[in-house]
């Protein structure tokens, strides 16, 4: 199901198509059948006929995580002024939904401001602007049709004129891609060194069970014919020992699939080949080892404390998170993701401000001699169900340190009481 989120806003109507430009050419306008039904005071029948509509995104190619603003704009519909006198600008107030199927199935709720001409007696309702959000949840094409809508008019009286959408098409797609996943395949040795034809304890971990993995030795970017296959059990384990007779071994990693990859295989294990030979009167051996580390997080600060905004007034409590410094001393091939997810928060008499309205802008930034890039996640509302905040790709080598931070904008409801209001924020690294 979509998650839902409805906001306000809106202009008079939709952009108008370009002189001599059919409607059905501008990109998210359709036509359907509508019928719509007068409220009860009004003494009116019932309207049937087309609507023409459009709808429009904000970002046609998001990522699983994103927030999508969606716009519906209505420029005609055969609902008709329900009060038996002209209405005033400014008092009718329409909210609708979009129909969202294929990869992800649900509706989102649209919400429109009062702002519209005025409207003589008996004339059709003027043309509307509604627009809300909803978070990208799977990957793969989604499809979004315009759903039925209320147009409420506030003069001499509340009256609502329901419109309701039979067989509307799709108005617009969009094409999500899947978040970066962490490859978690790893190799441990039972020795770090050793003399030519030395067998050693290897344990691979992180791999599909029952999957035939590759145990090879390496030379930097090049494998060595020191090389076992084993299959992985049911925890995705490999146990198995390696003979290693290439003095070029400097390492070993394990992969699934004719070849390693960045995306099926483990990053290199250290391992020295010791020459057993008795080195020459007056000489002596020196051998060093590159030994593999972890990926971690610190954050500067402890809390996070926004701007204040008035009451009454309500908008935008601004803040940033701290600097978050993500080190990355693996040295394998998986990348890594930074995500964080926001709690509602709660204030005075336990009154909540949601917190899919909390919004981010992310930044992040790669140390000097790093071998990843660091890519920061889409600006965009965080919420319960999570947002990337920044992550690395797969690669061949990665690493390095990284330095992440976000502007943070929450955003207060007018005439929300006073008083601190307070939300967890959690950032996952993986």
């Amino acid at each position: 199901m979509a998650v839902l989120a409805a906001a306000t806003g809106g202009a008079l109507g939709p952009p108008a198509a370009a002189e001599g430009e059919p409607a059905a050419r501008v990109p998210g306008r359709v036509d359907f059948p509508t019928h719509c039904l007068a409220p009860q005071e009004a003494g009116l029948p019932p309207a049937e006929g087309p609507t023409e509509a459009r709808i429009t995104v904000d970002d046609p190619a998001p990522r699983v995580g994103d927030t999508v603003t969606v716009t519906y704009q209505v420029s005609r519909t055969p609902a008709v002024n329900p009060v038996g006198a002209a209405l005033p600008a400014d008092v009718v107030t329409p909210t609708g939904r979009i129909v969202l199927a294929g990869a992800q199935s649900g509706e989102v709720t649209v919400v429109g401001a009062e702002r519209n001409d005025p409207v003589g007696a008996g004339e059709p309702l003027p043309p509307v602007t509604m627009t809300g959000t909803f978070t990208v949840t799977a990957p793969g094409e989604i499809t979004l049709a315009p759903g039925g809508y209320t147009l409420h008019t506030r003069h001499l009286m509340g009256l609502d004129t329901v419109c309701t959408a039979t067989g509307a098409p799709v108005a617009a797609r969009l094409t999500p891609t899947a978040l970066p996943t962490a490859n978690l395949r790893s190799v441990f040795l039972g020795a770090a060194r050793g003399g030519p034809g030395a067998a050693v304890e290897v344990t691979a971990a992180g791999f599909p069970p029952g999957t035939s993995v590759t145990l090879a030795g390496r030379a930097g970017a090049a494998e060595t014919a020191d090389r076992v296959t084993a299959t992985a059990d049911g925890a995705g384990v490999v146990l198995a020992r390696l003979t290693v007779t290439d003095r070029a071994t400097t390492g070993v990693v394990a992969y699934e699939g004719p070849a390693w990859s960045a995306g099926l295989g483990s990053g290199p294990a250290a391992y020295a080949v010791v020459d057993t030979a008795p080195p020459t009167a007056g000489t002596r051996k020196v051998t060093a080892t590159v030994e593999p580390g972890a990926l971690g997080m610190t954050q500067t600060g402890e809390d996070v404390v926004l701007g204040a905004v008035p009451y009454g007034d309500g908008g935008a409590a601004p803040g940033r998170i701290g600097t978050v410094t993500v080190k990355d001393a693996r040295g394998g091939p998986a990348g890594w993701s930074l995500t964080g997810k926001v709690t509602d928060f709660t204030g005075p008499g336990g009154v909540r401000i949601p917190g899919a309205s909390l919004s981010w802008t992310p930044s992040c930034t790669a140390a000097a001699g790093s071998p990843s890039p660091c890519t920061p996640g889409s600006a965009g509302s965080v919420g319960p169900d999570g947002a990337v905040l920044a992550y690395t790709p797969d690669a061949a080598v990665v690493g390095g340190e990284f330095t992440v931070d976000a502007a943070v904008t929450l955003q207060v409801p007018r005439y929300t009481p006073p008083g601190a209001y307070t939300a967890v924020l959690t950032l996952t690294l993986s």
